[in-house]
């Protein structure tokens, strides 16, 4: 049985898929986290973000999030999706679905997973506003 969902793509992500991939009769909580596009940063107003990614590099990584995310709380499967390219306001660039027996331990793996993915994972992010552009997130 698979545990794990990993994907980037410029289609646009799907809570349903995420959603039903955790699903599992076992299981008692299924957590989400879904990642929306918002109008403002930095109290400036953002017209729509792109994302770019290193996507071999960019996959292992959230290979190993998924895999640690498994090990560390009792969750039975995990399901982490990226977009890449142009988003709009409202769109959304990551979805991230975990299941488990308890509800602490889905909420955990998935606060867990997004906080990890944005520290390692060579996704770069570039706001465009009104006056000009800035990337941001630029690490690894």
């Amino acid at each position: 049985m698979d545990k794990i969902s990993i994907k980037i793509t410029t289609d646009k992500l799907s809570l349903n898929e995420c959603y039903n991939f955790v699903t599992d009769d076992s299981c008692g909580g299924i957590a989400a986290f879904v990642g929306t596009v918002r109008n403002s940063t930095k109290d400036k107003e953002v017209t729509q973000l792109d994302f770019s990614t290193y996507k071999p590099m960019a996959l292992k990584e959230m290979q190993k999030i998924a895999d640690a995310a498994l090990k560390k709380f009792e969750i039975k499967k995990i399901a982490i999706h990226h977009a890449e390219g142009l988003l709009k306001i409202g769109e959304v660039p990551v979805i991230i679905t975990a299941s488990a027996s308890h509800r602490k331990a889905a909420f955990a793996a998935c606060q867990f997973a997004i906080d990890t993915l944005k520290e390692t994972v060579p996704i770069w992010k570039k706001e465009f506003f009104n006056d000009g552009d800035v990337w941001v997130n630029a690490h690894p």
